[in-house]
């Protein structure tokens, strides 16, 4: 199910207003740098989401860590992300009607109204060794599915077994701690924003888009 379906918008909301926290001031959770700010919006998740990465950090094996890439995203980026993903599509597909083109954009950038990231509720990660090194999951973290012939849906059979695995056990701890993961992105997992919801059947949605002052 992609993100633009009409009935995760209808999720009803019910902000608990929990704080972002800096994910970086955490021991147990390792946070790559390719995509820093100045200011560390990328880093920064609601408290429970954190709380439950280090929970999901203590049910990997030993040699393994949670290597987090994206967490927060701010709303305005999330417009920019979306807005260049439409005009992408248009040029690409000048025959396609308005509707066709903002379903095509949101297989790769998610529709703010419903984005995840800019709840600070999702986030997009991989897994190291306690070196630091990345191990093989089967593309690189945020590729699409034309570049890797799908191969970054979560379920895709034409990747390696060690990447499959390794797949396996990011998602087993992942889901232990009440992540949910978005299909097409092996690395997306969220919890408390209006997706999770929808896939949960919880009530409600806890966390709805922040202005949180990063940008």
């Amino acid at each position: 199910m992609l993100l633009s379906d009409p009935r995760i918008a209808e999720v009803p909301l019910r902000e608990c207003g929990e704080p972002l926290v800096d994910l970086r001031a955490l021991e147990a959770i390792r946070v790559d740098s390719r995509l820093a700010t100045d200011t560390g919006a990328f880093a920064h998740v609601r408290l429970s989401v954190a709380d439950r990465l280090v929970t999901a950090q203590t049910r990997l094996p030993r040699e393994l860590r949670l290597l987090v890439v994206e967490g927060y995203r701010p709303p305005a980026l999330q417009r920019r992300y979306f807005t260049a993903s439409v005009t992408s599509q248009r040029a690409a597909h000048p025959h396609w009607d308005e509707a066709r083109i903002h379903l095509e954009a949101s297989r790769y950038v998610s529709p703010l109204e419903v984005a995840p990231h800019v709840t600070g509720g999702a986030v997009d990660l991989t897994l190291c060794t306690a070196g630091g090194v990345e191990v093989p999951m089967g593309t690189p973290v945020n590729a699409t599915p034309p570049d890797s012939d799908e191969s970054c849906y979560t379920a895709s059979p034409a990747i390696s077994a060690e990447a499959r695995s390794n797949r396996l056990i990011l998602g087993t701890a992942m889901t232990y701690t009440g992540f949910v993961n978005y299909p097409t992105e092996w690395w997306h997992w969220s919890y408390g924003e209006r997706y999770w919801a929808f896939i949960t059947q919880a009530r409600y949605a806890r966390y709805g888009p922040l202005e949180a002052g990063i940008r």
